[in-house]
């Protein structure tokens, strides 16, 4: 991990260019092509967007409850977003950082605060195990990869959903982790408790936390550009899915903030045969500037 900071302005780098070179293999289709920015169809992806930070707020807010702390909900809302600027920063430390010593100040241990955030992460990552294994099951489509890839689907499908299954099955396991982790530290192991029901209710919120996000995404795709009613609805399934997907692999590459440029890659990969290359590098490309 040291060595991954050290490299990281490097990884930023290369992601940057990675995006040009990308610009610049669609631009005759980019430079040929109508756009058109539509107020409607922006306004559903502005709602669509703030539903999903406030659902992320809340689930958050749950998972700091259960290993101790408490914030009402507009300070949370506060934390969460003055924090989300850091996330940009080189290093994947920030975000966590501030939040824990804007939480300290209200008197909420930095333990109990990293701890929560780590929760946070582990949860929305499962969350979209079931949103991929559903649409690459019904679909089949792993976009620029479904012919290497679609004789693996049941395979990588049911070992998709096997962490989610162990999840609900033992959700306890994840604080079994975190104590032993602590008492190597020689801290106090954490006095709490997920049950079955909370845990499924947890993954409920977050599966559909990413429909919402994945729905802001695909309204703005249709905002600018025009699509027909069928076009609309043969697409929709796929923008949603996509975005989980697309936001998980930016997020599990640790190498850039963020997922840059390697988030806009698994875009491309999954949805230029659907949407054409230029469309999706566009999208991905304003999905980032839009959030």
């Amino acid at each position: 991990m040291h060595i991954i900071r050290k490299l990281q302005p490097l990884f930023v780098a290369l992601a940057l260019i990675f995006i040009v070179l990308l610009l610049r293999s669609q631009w005759a289709e980019l430079s040929n092509h109508t756009w058109r920015l539509s107020l409607p169809w922006l306004l559903g992806s502005a709602l669509f967007l703030l539903l999903a930070w406030a659902l992320e707020i809340q689930i958050w807010r749950l998972l700091l409850r259960v290993v101790g702390g408490d914030v009402p909900y507009w300070p949370a809302l506060r934390i969460w977003f003055i924090s989300a600027i850091a996330r940009y920063v080189p290093g994947n430390i920030w975000q966590p950082l501030s939040m824990t010593v804007m939480c300290q100040r209200r008197a909420i241990t930095p333990t109990v605060t990293l701890i929560s955030i780590v929760f946070y992460q582990i949860l929305t990552l499962l969350a979209a195990l079931p949103v991929a294994a559903v649409y690459v099951g019904i679909t089949g489509n792993w976009g620029l990869l479904t012919e290497t890839l679609a004789a693996w689907t049941p395979w990588l499908v049911t070992g998709g959903l096997l962490p989610v299954a162990v999840f609900l099955a033992r959700p306890a396991v994840l604080l079994d982790l975190v104590n032993w982790a602590l008492v190597k530290f020689k801290r106090a192991p954490l006095a709490a408790e997920i049950t079955r029901p909370l845990a499924f209710r947890l993954l409920l919120l977050a599966v559909f936390d990413w429909l919402l996000w994945g729905t802001s995404f695909a309204l703005l795709t249709f905002a600018l550009q025009e699509y027909s009613a069928a076009d609309m609805l043969r697409l929709l399934p796929h923008l949603v899915a996509s975005y989980a997907i697309a936001y998980t692999i930016g997020f599990v590459s640790l190498l850039t903030p963020s997922g840059l440029g390697v988030r806009e890659g698994a875009f491309y990969v999954l949805l230029a045969p659907l949407l054409g290359g230029g469309a999706v590098t566009v999208a991905a490309l304003a999905m980032r500037i839009w959030t």
